[in-house]
């Protein structure tokens, strides 16, 4: 299949960009290191600025102020990235999807399958269950009872609606990823541990991405909730009851804690934790690898740990962390302070 075809007039008009210097066909994208004649390719981070006199690219997007001297053709955008995001989305190659359900597949009665939706190779449908129009539900899936599929979302492959699971419109579930399943709600009784009952669900807001092997459990009574718009990477942890705000992304690997609540528009590094049952507030920043112990009440930039350095530095830093409080009394006034 050929690459589609457009014209950097084209992409300005389409995308309320400026366009300077001669129009270009433009056939795909690339990096400002590999770009080719036939390619766009775009500088939103500062530290790749000498690339740009040396790129073989047709055309590249930038800021006004990354334009002085650019003698090549150039699209300006305010943000680069996000008008290259868009861009690149009209070259990405779309897998066909034909509507009715695959013969391998399994669908329950009582379940209701819109005849617009794609049921594709060995999929398992539950009691009650309703998949939406426009909805693709990838090869080996599994849906189990009492959960919605929302309009065109798409449900790459492998992934598992456990039960009482709701997915808004235009979901994008990849693959590996489990919803609904048993949180981790434990009590001691004698010695032993007993299993406390989760009985909520999921819901899943509009234009939600959960990435590969992302786990997020129903809740105990109420449901753990996912506002539109948030966006989950790979390999996450949500726990049962955790409430997460809406345009609020995490990286790969982080994990929040169960009733843990996450406000709008957050960022949360690799390996971030939070701990349950703490309110994080809208617009926060937490960098990669940091240990959420508390809840955060004013908007800002958070980290925690120590970062990289060589061993014998760190070993050197460990022991005297060890000397901080000993050190302290010693100083003036430090008994009162202390008080």
């Amino acid at each position: 299949m050929s690459a589609p075809a457009y014209t950097a007039s084209m992409l300005a008009a389409r995308f309320g960009l400026e366009l300077r210097g001669e129009d270009h066909a433009i056939a795909g994208v690339g990096t400002l290191a590999d770009a080719s004649p036939a390619q766009l390719a775009f500088l939103a981070n500062p530290r790749y600025r000498t690339q740009l006199a040396e790129t073989r690219a047709g055309v590249v997007v930038l800021r006004e102020a990354d334009a002085e001297g650019r003698q090549g053709s150039t699209l300006i955008a305010r943000d680069p990235y996000a008008a290259y995001a868009k861009i690149a989305a009209l070259f990405e190659p779309k897998p066909a999807f034909a509507a009715g359900v695959h013969p391998t597949a399994f669908v329950d009665p009582t379940a209701l399958v819109d005849p617009a939706a794609s049921i594709g190779p060995h999929v398992s449908i539950g009691v009650g269950s309703v998949v939406a129009a426009g909805a693709r539900v990838g090869p080996g899936c599994v849906i189990g009872d009492a959960c919605v599929i929302g309009e065109d979302c798409e449900l790459v492959a492998r992934a598992t609606l456990v039960t009482r699971v709701r997915l808004g419109k235009r979901v994008l579930l990849h693959p590996g990823a489990v919803l609904g399943a048993d949180g981790f709600g434990i009590a001691m009784d004698a010695g032993h541990w007993i299993k406390v009952p989760q009985l909520g669900g999921v819901v899943i807001g509009d234009d939600c991405e959960i990435g590969a092997n992302t786990t997020i459990d129903r809740g105990a009574l109420d449901d753990t909730i996912l506002e539109n718009d948030v966006r989950l990477d790979n390999q996450i942890q949500i726990g049962h009851n955790v409430h997460i705000g809406a345009h609020t992304a995490m990286a790969g690997c982080s994990a929040v804690a169960g009733s843990a609540r996450i406000g709008r528009h957050c960022l949360i590094g690799g390996g971030a934790g939070v701990l349950g049952h703490l309110e994080v507030c809208d617009r926060v920043i937490i960098t990669a690898m940091s240990l959420v112990t508390h809840s955060i009440r004013a908007p800002g930039e958070y980290s925690s740990g120590t970062p990289l350095m060589d061993n014998r530095s760190w070993r050197k830093s460990a022991a005297r962390y060890k000397q901080l409080d000993r050190i302290a009394r010693r100083l003036p006034g430090a008994e009162k302070d202390s008080e």
